[in-house]
């Protein structure tokens, strides 16, 4: 028997035994969640200004009236958003007499206000004014990490075995968190966060991995979307920690240091059975689904195991893909919309900072979304299809995120509610397409590209993801009033791209899905015969996920 057929039809495809190890398995997920966005708030940067020369004492709130007097002579105005503001980066020569024509020069030294947190990353290490993209290099950094972490632990998960590339998952993330806390300077900071951002995205990775190995192919779908709420977990406990600890130190290591409950994972689950088979292992693996039978309360056959149980019958290379126009405009449109996709979620993620009102409420109301976004996926993925769930979420969210230009323009203060709004509704859409598009891109490559054609997707993902945080800083990078809704407006044209692109995407639901590349070449032409999609309990031509080319 093929390994998926013992899963769905003797052992159950989401049996008693496998909910247990699915919930173990997915609180690694809410560790992800912490790290990974936690640079909202660790790396927030506040209202600052210049220090006044030769004053100890300067503060960022005005301390009465001769520190005002003294602020007026020495720090210049500016117009922002049609009010006037002290500049946050120039100062008043002190060779030049007061007049109305002084001359500025950038200045140094900042002050900070405090009444947010009470310390950053940013403010520790003064990545303002002309440093000021030293942050989003600093998240660059750490989503590079991401991408290099996919990878090598991907290898480390197939030589290895999952359970141990967790640990060592664990052991780095801990190392690494704690390290984080406490960098003497930004280089240190951004060397220590790239290993973590490797080991942040592994505590996802590797734990989707097991659990879709030992969850049956109808059910997968549905576990690989559940997961994602541990995910969404994390998010909204870093959220309620980062209000309660205003400090970047303690919050760091308050979100760190619990990692170490996941040590605990080694006693309690069992090794894959599927990579022991893998690697010969048969005794293992069967008696860990024979343990999981009892649990089950059912009965597996005498013999489970031979030759052909793990075969997944031959392989092609991706670049076949790229052999017929159809295949290449195909998977060209696949692996933009996994760059946009991945690109837009994260950085509307990281731009909660820069928009108006409560960061922590803004924080958590995109969580929130997300969440309703996912709960949304699960109801009607396989109700109204994944082509027309995909492109409804990404036209959702780029017309949105459009639209932000018009309160921009032509609004004041009064209407910057609707900006947050609009991006919110963004955060809905891009959530929504980043659940779907994993489920759609796997049924679209034939078996035998499947596992390099996600790899490359999931490539492509990555690389927005270190792109994301420029765009996401375009309203510090860029000076003037429109620079508040840049990166809502970039992120809308490329979602929109990306989604009108997918529309000639052909359908997988209940289709019987390619196998070979000839098969991929006519897919979608015709309407078919109603066929299994890629969950299906009969469709054992899925080969099992490789560690290196999923996750979040």
């Amino acid at each position: 028997m093929k390994f998926d057929e013992i899963l769905e039809e003797h052992l159950g495809a989401f049996g008693i035994y496998q909910k247990r190890i699915y919930l173990l398995m997915c609180t690694p997920a809410i560790f992800c969640g912490l790290q990974l966005l936690s640079p909202v708030f660790t790396l927030n940067i506040p209202k600052h200004r210049c220090a006044l020369p030769g004053v100890s004492n300067d503060t960022y709130a005005v301390q009465g009236l001769d520190h005002e007097i003294l602020l007026n002579a020495t720090i210049p105005w500016k117009t922002e958003k049609g009010a006037s503001v002290r500049d946050s980066c120039l100062i008043y020569k002190d060779d030049v007499p007061a007049g109305q024509n002084r001359t500025t020069q950038e200045c140094s030294a900042w002050v900070y206000d405090n009444s947010v947190f009470k310390n950053t990353v940013v403010t520790e290490f003064n990545m303002v004014c002309g440093t000021r993209g030293l942050r989003s290099l600093a998240n660059s950094i750490l989503f590079a990490g991401l991408l290099v972490g996919s990878l090598v632990f991907g290898i480390i998960s197939d030589v290895f075995g999952r359970k141990m590339s967790v640990m060592m998952a664990v052991l780095l993330h801990l190392g690494t968190g704690i390290g984080t806390a406490f960098a003497p300077n930004y280089t240190a900071f951004v060397i220590i966060r790239f290993f973590n951002g490797a080991s942040s995205i592994t505590l996802f990775i590797s734990p989707f991995v097991y659990v879709m190995e030992l969850v049956g192919p109808s059910k997968r779908t549905y576990a690989g979307v559940i997961i994602e709420f541990f995910w969404c977990f994390g998010l909204l406990l870093v959220g309620c920690l980062a209000y309660f600890i205003r400090d970047w130190h303690h919050l760091q290591l308050t979100i760190t240091i619990p990692v170490v409950v996941l040590f605990g994972l080694y006693w309690i689950v069992p090794e894959s059975p599927r990579w022991l088979l893998s690697r010969g292992r048969e005794k293992e693996a069967e008696s860990i689904l024979r343990v999981a039978a009892d649990v089950n309360d059912v009965t597996l056959p005498q013999k489970l195991f031979d030759k052909d149980t793990l075969d997944d019958g031959p392989q092609a290379k991706i670049t076949e893909m790229f052999t017929s126009p159809v295949l290449l405009v195909r998977t060209l449109i696949i692996f933009f919309n996994w760059l946009v996709v991945t690109m837009v979620f994260y950085g509307l993620a990281l731009n909660v900072g820069n928009l108006v009102g409560d960061i922590f409420l803004n924080f958590t109301i995109g969580n929130i979304m997300e969440v309703a976004s996912n709960v949304l996926v699960l109801i009607l993925l396989d109700r109204l299809g994944r082509k027309l769930l995909h492109c409804g979420s990404m036209l959702l969210g780029g017309i949105a995120c459009l639209c932000t230009i018009f309160p921009v323009l032509y609004g004041n203060q009064e209407h910057e509610w609707i900006t947050m709004t609009l991006s919110m509704i963004g955060r809905f859409g891009a959530s929504g397409a980043f659940a779907i598009i994993y489920v759609f891109s796997a049924e679209l490559f034939p078996t035998v590209v499947r596992n390099s054609g996600m790899g490359g997707s999931s490539v492509s993902g990555r690389i927005g993801g270190i792109i994301s945080p420029y765009i996401a800083d375009l309203v510090v990078l860029v000076d003037g009033d429109i620079s508040s809704a840049l990166p809502l407006i970039v992120f809308g044209v490329l979602t929109l791209m990306a989604g009108i692109l997918a529309l000639g995407l052909p359908e997988t639901l209940h289709r019987k899905l390619p196998e070979t590349i000839e098969d991929a070449k006519s897919f979608g032409k015709t309407t078919g015969k109603r066929g299994y999609h890629l969950d299906h309990a009969h469709d054992t031509n899925i080969p099992h996920v490789n560690p290196a080319f999923d996750g979040y």
